[in-house]
């Protein structure tokens, strides 16, 4: 059994784990959930681009900007951690 770190929070903004051999329903949702969330990144990251491109962004549209990566940046890091974490309980290949 092994703990993934999920990619949602709990309340308060906590760490939600899920305890299980990683073949279940809620490890489906949230690998389904993880792969929603890195497209929406990515997205965000051409929009982003498209934007300062123009150089005409207020004040207000920077800051909205920029709390919208911010989101986006947590939620790729506890991806990224979530699967690091899983990577380094794997057992190496033989040979």
């Amino acid at each position: 059994m092994n703990d993934r770190l999920l990619p949602w929070t709990g309340p308060e903004g906590k760490p939600c784990y899920l305890f299980g051999d990683g073949a279940g329903y809620v490890s489906r949702l949230a690998d389904q959930i993880e792969s929603v969330q890195l497209g929406m990144a990515d997205g965000l990251l051409d929009h982003a681009d498209e934007l300062l491109a123009e150089r005409r962004l207020t004040g207000e549209e920077l800051r909205y900007l920029a709390r919208r990566l911010s989101e986006s940046l947590r939620d790729v890091k506890r991806v990224a951690e979530s699967r690091g974490a899983r990577l380094a309980r794997r057992p190496p290949p033989p040979g």
